[in-house]
């Protein structure tokens, strides 16, 4: 294995970290928005809401951690490589594609939680009145 094959991850690493960290600062906003709307009582969908952005924000730290890991495993399979230790280095480096597996699987849960999400408001939408 050669030194360039870990650092073809890391722009793939770099961006999912990008985009994990662009989720949190969605949901952040959102969480924000929920709260100055909702005032001193809380109606039993926001609750459910908020359950869910609750297990939402819980994942994605969990998938910024594994994504973490995963660049500094590359890292130090790189340096391993760099200065002659292979079979260290590809320890490190399996070690680095197992990580970013998991956050990557994380990621999907959450995908299917945020998905949730949207179904608790089309619910809602849907017990409105229509009109004729």
């Amino acid at each position: 294995m050669t030194l360039t094959t870990p650092a073809l991850l890391f722009p793939a690493i770099s961006l999912l970290l990008l985009a994990y960290t662009n989720r949190f600062l969605v949901l952040a906003q959102l969480i924000r928005e929920l709260n100055a709307r909702e005032g001193e009582t809380i109606r039993p969908l926001v609750k459910a809401q908020i359950d869910n952005l609750r297990k939402r924000l819980r994942l994605i730290r969990r998938m910024q951690v594994w994504g973490v890991i995963a660049f500094l495993l590359c890292t130090l399979s790189m340096f391993a490589l760099f200065i002659a230790f292979e079979k260290i280095g590809i320890a490190l480096f399996g070690g680095s594609l197992f990580s970013l597996t998991m956050s990557l699987v994380l990621s999907l849960y959450e995908i299917h939680i945020s998905c949730d999400a949207i179904e608790l408001e089309l619910q809602n939408i849907e017990k409105k009145p229509t009109q004729n």
